[in-house]
């Protein structure tokens, strides 16, 4: 599957052409992801970028790329609403993380607004809090747009990415690991899994990929392949899988020996210094077809 096959998401606009919008609305989270993403955009259609960053978690950087920039508490959610109206843009895109104890503390800090989105949900999870989110913004003429907007070129077709090749013992533990991570992505509980010599050392759970492949190198030790993926249905305006030179440094400290990503679904950041970074660690890195 390559970037271009990828099914436009409903209420979502198409990647391709016109669609990709001259005035954009970027919600940053953290990590590297809304500045690469900023980036791109500014250096294709859009002319004005207004960025929501969230306190304590965007990273200040942004403000280089921003042509004009909002700080916001996290949890307020109708003065986010309101923000966002207030610039006339009517495209948006949702990039970066919140930290998981953020995510906890949000509890004690949501206005109004997020407390009556909230209770109306039959869960809580991604697949329920963010296209209610989308449906609020669209209330006031905003529509969010694909996560991958913009950052098409840094989704890896499938095939070997680094001069190392998977052995055929980590080919039979990356497709282990692909039907495992699909189910239990499906199920909302992460989209990494960590398999060592048919042993499923690891599963993301809320503690993040990182965490994850750490967690997994004390148990097994080096050697272990991982593998992320988006999960079934995927809604691609929201929370795609990412990797980056913050995932190269846990899988070297792990001692892992592969990594796979799924092929189109997947949001690969710094590429060169990525892949050459895990070449000097004898790591392989290949992206396979889901």
């Amino acid at each position: 599957m390559t970037p271009d096959s990828i099914p436009t998401p409903p209420g979502a606009a198409a990647t391709n052409g016109p669609s990709k919008p001259e005035a954009l609305l970027l919600i940053a989270g953290n990590g590297r992801y809304p500045l690469d993403l900023a980036a791109a955009a500014k250096a294709q259609c859009v002319r004005r970028l207004c960025v929501i960053a969230l306190r304590g978690e965007t990273t200040r950087a942004i403000g280089r790329l921003a042509d004009e920039i909002h700080w916001l508490p996290l949890g307020k959610f109708q003065l986010l609403l309101d923000t966002v109206q207030a610039t006339g843009i009517a495209h948006a895109v949702m990039a970066g993380q919140v930290t998981p104890t953020a995510v906890f503390r949000l509890a004690f800090m949501m206005d109004q607004r997020l407390r009556a989105l909230v209770a109306r949900l039959p869960a809580i999870n991604a697949h329920t809090v963010f296209p209610a989110i989308a449906d609020e913004l669209r209330g006031v003429g905003v529509e969010l747009l694909p996560a991958y907007l913009f950052m098409e070129s840094k989704m890896p077709a499938a095939g070997t990415l680094t001069a190392l090749a998977p052995t055929d013992a980590q080919t039979r533990d990356i497709r282990l690991g692909l039907r495992a991570a699909k189910l239990t992505s499906s199920l909302e509980i992460g989209q990494t899994v960590v398999v060592k010599n048919g042993a499923i050392l690891a599963v993301e759970a809320f503690e993040g990929t990182d965490a994850a492949i750490r967690r997994a190198g004390k148990l097994g030790g080096a050697g272990a392949v991982v593998v992320k993926v988006a999960k079934r249905g995927h809604d691609m305006r929201f929370d795609i899988p990412v990797v980056g030179l913050r995932t190269l440094r846990s899988l070297r400290r792990a001692g892992a020996g592969a990594l796979a990503i799924e092929a189109g679904r997947t949001i690969m950041l710094e590429r060169e210094n990525f892949l050459r970074g895990a070449e000097r660690a004898g790591i392989c890195v290949v992206a396979v077809e889901a």
